[in-house]
Formats: C-alpha cells, structure tokens, sequence
C-alpha cells in the first residue's frame, strides 16, 4: 500500500465555482496507484468542494443562482456579521455542501463519471486563496 500527498491553491477571484478537475486528475493520475482511494480535503470555512457536470456551463451558473436565493447575503436572521454580510451565508452555504470528496481510482485513473467534474465552491465575495489537500492511498 502506498499513499501519497499534495494540495491545489486557488486564488478565488470572489464567489463562484471553480473547476479544479485538471489539476486534481494531473496530479492523482501521476502517482501511479492502480486501485485505491483519492481523498480531496477544504481547510476552509466559507468555501466547499463538489462534484457535478462539467459539460454545460449553465449548471454552475444554476447553481449559484440557487444558492444566492437560498441563503442571501444580509439576511437579517443571522447575527454572526464578523466579515460582513457575506460571513455566516458563506458558513451556512459550505454547510449544506461537502469539505471533503472521495473518488475511487480504479485501472489507474480516477473513476469520475464521463460529464463529472470536481469544483471549488467559494462563497465569500472578496479574493480568498484556498487549499484543498488531495491524498491517494492504494496499490
């Protein structure tokens, strides 16, 4: 069994999804593991990770769209306002999303369906830099 680590950095130019699918299978295609597990990891907050279409673009585009309806920025509900009005709808969005993926590798290649991609969701409106950690174990 052998595993091995790294991290994608994305400089988020504000809220919207950003697809980090080639760097992901870029680097978990090149450690040479025939079947095992590839593990993504957020160490953030306010910004999440998910798998969805990455054929048409309309779909991000419904995403957000949903999301900005869903949780609003400003909403008078929340009283956590620490970094703006944007702060506790970014907590509350990554909280309805994923920190963490895990896609299976099989024959070497990660098994993502044929339309999947793999996304950064970033909720804050202001420039972030986020780490996702990536970690592939298997043989």
């Amino acid at each position: 069994m052998r595993q091995f680590t790294q991290q994608v950095v994305v400089k988020a130019q504000g809220r919207r999804i950003y697809d980090i699918t080639p760097q992901v299978l870029q680097w978990a295609n090149q450690q040479g593991i025939s079947t095992g597990l590839l593990t993504l990891y957020i160490q953030h907050t306010s910004a999440s990770l998910m798998i969805n279409e990455n054929y048409d673009s309309d779909v991000l585009v419904d995403m957000q769209a949903f999301f900005n309806r869903l949780v609003p920025d400003g909403d008078h509900l929340f009283i956590h306002t620490t970094e703006g009005p944007d702060d506790m709808p970014a907590h509350v969005r990554t909280a309805l999303t994923q920190t963490s993926l895990s896609i299976p590798i099989i024959e070497g290649k990660v098994a993502l369906g044929q339309w999947q991609g793999v996304f950064l969701f970033e909720h804050r409106q202001e420039a972030m830099t986020r780490r996702v950690l990536m970690h592939v174990i298997g043989e």
